[in-house]
């Protein structure tokens, strides 16, 4: 059997029962963080320009777009709100992508729903299979995918939508063949676009094209039902001489993605490759006490490739500094935490940011690799370890290695963490009232137990 069949039938046979325990609960706080970050999008920047494209497609339809109040087709609402949850660069990280898949997922799913009920038990199980097959064609794909330019969550999430949505709707094993091979020609993004809004758009088309790909299988639609293992297919074109389809089918799971090595919830807004300085960085502050005022110098040692994303060293935007060490590092010594405002334009451009650039050293060494053998398999926020330095003007200094960030499974956020977090995104949303915001979180925290998903939506539209 091809890889692509595989995969097909992994997605029709496999049940909640095969899941690790605990499995539920891992995917339940996921889907959290993703409902909250989708709300976060509605007041960034990708916001207008999105309400202006909606209004000059003059279409029509039932979907919603969350935080918004408006509706629109399908696959329009799949991109608006996958766009949202990933304009912040604040959603879910799964290294062994690497990509932010939940965002793709949940969007997607939202807007397949039509109307139709749909459980909570139902809804989970459909995650973590998407979860499963995007993260296992990551591996299979490795992570010279990403290396070449192409942003994962465009292209590999893309099809941990589609998985969702085949198991959601009970796709057969043949249907989801034709699935992927359709998908297989809508996988699009670049890494070039890091710091635009393009970015997040990535999230979005990738939300639109599962379900676009889903629905035309379902209508019959036709395309190669060997995408992903044959010449001129999906791991030939888009990989390297290194993938290997055969990786993904041997790895479906073996064990399960949601289970090990888990998915990142973020704590910080910014790029994921920033956080273990950030982290360090805000944990010598709290050691020290000190302020900007008395920063003599700050040396970050980065893991080699831990700075392959982050492509602005001197950020004039909001976007910008997302993906800028320097900037990151010096908001955490200014400010001593971090929140949405910390990475707009007005926060980006303070003169006491600039200020504070040349008393930072930020560079990668290989004395950040570390011993460990995945090394280059991992992304740039996993690989290695980072090692923040700190010397005062009063002579002073302490020094603290970094190996995972907050937010990642073995330091992952609390309950009441999530929560914060949840109602800070909400915020973003100005229709979003903060009693309507708490509702939903307390469901969706009983997810497991919901008859209908759409009692969700309906406190958060």
């Amino acid at each position: 059997m091809g890889a692509t069949a595989s995969i097909a039938e992994f997605i029709v046979n496999t049940q909640a029962a095969d899941f690790p325990a605990g499995a539920d609960d891992k995917a339940i706080k996921v889907i959290a963080d993703t409902f909250a970050v989708i709300l976060a999008g509605v007041g960034s920047e990708v916001a207008d320009p999105l309400r202006r494209y909606l209004d000059t497609s003059r279409e029509s339809g039932a979907s919603p777009i969350l935080g918004t109040g408006l509706t629109a087709t399908a696959e329009t609402a799949a991109l608006i709100n996958g766009t949202f949850g990933h304009a912040l660069d604040y959603d879910d990280v799964l290294s062994m992508m690497p990509a932010h898949p939940s965002a793709v997922i949940l969007s997607a799913l939202l807007a397949s729903m039509n109307g139709a009920p749909v459980t909570g038990k139902a809804f989970i199980e459909a995650y973590i299979v998407g979860v499963e097959v995007g993260g296992k064609i990551g591996v299979g794909m490795t992570n010279e995918h990403y290396q070449r330019g192409y942003h994962a969550t465009g292209t590999l999430a893309l099809f941990s939508g589609l998985a969702a949505l085949a198991k959601l709707h009970k796709l057969d094993a043949p249907t989801i063949q034709q699935a992927f091979g359709i998908a297989g020609s809508m996988a699009s993004g670049l890494r070039r676009n890091f710091g635009t809004m393009t970015k997040p758009l990535h999230t979005g088309l990738a939300a639109r094209s599962a379900l676009s790909a889903f629905r035309l299988a379902q209508s019959g639609f036709s395309a190669a039902p060997d995408i992903m293992e044959a010449s001129a297919g999906f791991y030939s074109t888009y990989g390297t001489a290194a993938s290997d389809p055969e990786v993904t089918v041997r790895g479906l799971g073996q064990p399960f993605v949601i289970d090990n090595p888990g998915i990142a919830v973020k704590k910080f807004p910014c790029c994921y490759a920033t956080h273990r300085a950030i982290d360090g960085v805000l944990t010598l502050r709290e050691r020290l006490g000190f302020d900007a005022t008395s920063i003599d110098k700050v040396i970050c040692r980065m893991p080699p490739g831990g700075m392959h994303v982050l492509i602005y060293p001197r950020p004039v935007t909001g976007l910008e500094g997302k993906f800028s060490l320097p900037y990151s590092i010096a908001a955490a010594v200014l400010d001593g935490k971090f929140s949405l405002w910390s990475f707009g334009d007005e926060a980006v451009r303070r003169a006491q940011i600039a200020a504070l650039y040349e008393r930072i050293d930020a560079h990668e060494t290989e004395s950040s690799r570390g011993d460990d053998p995945q090394f280059d398999k991992r992304s740039s926020g996993s690989r290695g370890f980072v090692e923040v330095e700190v010397r005062l003007t009063d002579g002073r200094r302490d020094q603290i290695r970094v190996d995972v960030p907050p937010g990642s499974p073995s330091r992952a956020l609390t309950w009441a963490e999530l929560e914060e977090k949840f109602m800070d995104c909400a915020k973003q949303a100005p229709r979003i009232s903060t009693a309507s915001a708490a509702a939903a979180f307390n469901a969706i925290r009983q997810l497991r137990d919901a008859a209908d998903v759409r009692g969700i939506t309906e406190k958060l539209y």
